[in-house]
């Protein structure tokens, strides 16, 4: 039988799993906790001793009952959806009509209240957290193969809706079994944990890739850079991971600090064992500035929801500025021109994919996933060049897709938002290059009346309707759009045409 994730805790049983700022919590109490959440959802579900993979969505804070809860829902045989604290209702709406989960699971307070009339409207039950992890009697649970279906991450795709990846628990498995050996996962590493928990990096990465190896998550939620700073040097934690948007904020902070407190917590983060980036390009600048700072010069890898870790720099040997590295254990890259024949080093390609960590499919929309291989190989839409034996990330094909502060955020599911608004009467979404974010937000709106438009007005509306990443920086007036001779919007002087009208600026 395969051991999977959840089986590995009898192994580590008295270690500390995981850590917060109420306490600690041990790989027994994991496994009894999400034992009695399996039992749980079994009986509230009437399943006979198997969720058959039904969707199980769970809006639950960071911390050991986000893990507990996961775990169980994977021990019942359940594919676990998690679902972003910081979406607004009409995201999580859709996540819940394309999802149609059979059960929610829910932290009492702001959370459940917000996904409680959701939920009603769909005749969806809600429990609480406290609810699915009480004690509770021995259940039968099912034996799982690597083939079941286990993880459904909702991400954006070039068709601007979001799509449910559903990876099994083999994909899991490879994944971070891949990723203990390259990375020297061991029983004695602490991870400072400050990523999202319905984004891969942080599901897989994080924390994962911990408890795979019988190591400690420490949860530290929300972020805070100083008491970030506070935790990297104090000597505790020996493994980090963030997005660079993260590191910024912990070096503005650092800038901020009094010389002594900058001197004591670059001290205590020399001492870490390793710090990685990913989700988004990890400006040079940035790499060169926490060097300066902590000595560490950070791990760039790549990666994406549909097929995990790919690349990535060495732990021991050479990180170059500006690359993601080779190609992971078990992981086949090829880089291929629009035809699909290999280029040579060098010449910029789209990356492909092949291994055992690729997704299984979308979810509900078998076409698409048929779409996305050729002959076996996944196409990410990425292109990179491969050069003296590292590669480097040019960018999307798409100017559609926008990688800013770590995700990936369509332009088209922006803009559909936008035009819902009566005050506007067209619009165009790019990304513009930010040395923090990789890519800030910026629309162009062209008003529906004389009156105009008000940009602070548009965003506050935007918030109520678009997770807070996805709302742009910058909007700007202007009288039209320019379009080519088929009457299709052309972005690159859509980028011109706001840099005009606009100082650009990060907001």
């Amino acid at each position: 039988m395969t051991e999977l994730l959840f089986d590995r805790a009898a192994r580590f049983g008295d270690r500390l799993a995981v850590a917060t700022r109420d306490g600690g919590h041990r790989y027994d109490a994991l496994a009894a906790a999400s034992a009695w959440a399996a039992a749980r959802l079994l009986a509230v579900t009437g399943s006979a001793g198997d969720l058959g993979e039904a969707r199980v969505g769970y809006l639950v804070e960071p911390g050991f009952d986000h893990v507990a809860v996961q775990w169980g829902i994977w021990r019942a045989g359940g594919l676990a959806v998690p679902i972003c604290q910081s979406h607004p209702a009409p995201e999580i709406e859709y996540l819940l009509d394309d999802a149609r989960p059979a059960i929610l699971v829910a932290t009492a307070g702001d959370l459940l209240e917000r996904l409680r009339p959701l939920a009603a409207a769909r005749g969806i039950p809600v429990l609480t957290t406290a609810e699915t992890l009480a004690p509770a009697a021995p259940a039968a649970l099912p034996t799982l193969g690597p083939e079941r279906r286990a993880l459904m991450v909702y991400t954006s795709g070039t068709t601007g809706r979001p799509k449910g990846v559903v990876t099994t628990h083999g994909n899991i498995r490879a994944a971070v079994a891949t990723l203990a050996t390259a990375w020297a996962w061991r029983p004695d590493d602490r991870s400072l944990h400050v990523l999202p928990l319905h984004h891969i990096h942080g599901i897989i990465n994080a924390l994962s890739c911990a408890l795979w190896s019988g190591a400690a998550v420490e949860f530290l939620h929300p972020f805070e850079a100083d008491a970030a700073w506070e935790r990297l040097a104090s000597g505790d934690v020996t493994f980090f991971t963030a997005v660079p948007t993260v590191y910024a904020r912990l070096i503005s902070a650092w800038e901020a600090a009094p010389a002594a407190t900058q001197a004591r917590w670059s001290a205590g983060a020399r001492r870490l064992r390793v710090m990685l980036s990913g989700s988004a390009a990890l400006p040079v600048g940035t790499l060169a500035r926490w060097e300066e700072l902590t000595g560490h010069r950070l791990l760039e890898r790549y990666g994406m929801t549909e097929i995990g870790m790919a690349i990535a720099n060495p732990l021991e040997g050479e990180r170059r500025a500006g690359t993601v590295g080779q190609p992971l254990p078990e992981v086949l890259i090829r880089l291929v021109d629009e035809r699909g024949a290999p280029v040579t080093p060098g010449t910029p390609g789209q990356i492909e994919v092949r291994g055992p960590q690729l997704f299984r499919e979308y979810w509900g929309r078998p076409d698409e996933t048929a779409r996305s291989f050729r002959d076996g190989w996944f196409m990410t839409g990425d292109v990179a060049a491969l050069e003296n034996g590292y590669y480097r990330i040019l960018g999307r094909q798409s100017v559609d897709i926008i990688k800013s502060a770590g995700y990936k955020i369509s332009a088209l599911e922006i803009e559909e938002t936008l035009r819902e608004h009566p005050a506007v009467a067209d619009c165009a979404v790019v990304g513009l290059p930010d040395p923090d974010l990789g890519e800030r937000i910026a629309a162009a709106v062209v008003a529906a009346d004389p009156a105009g438009v008000d940009p602070e007005t548009i965003r506050a509306w935007l918030k109520e309707r678009l997770a807070p990443y996805k709302v742009p920086r910058i909007i700007c007036a202007v009288a039209d759009l320019p379009r080519n001779a088929m009457g299709k919007v052309t972005k690159t002087d859509v980028r011109t045409l706001i840099s005009s009208v606009t100082d650009a600026s990060p907001r």
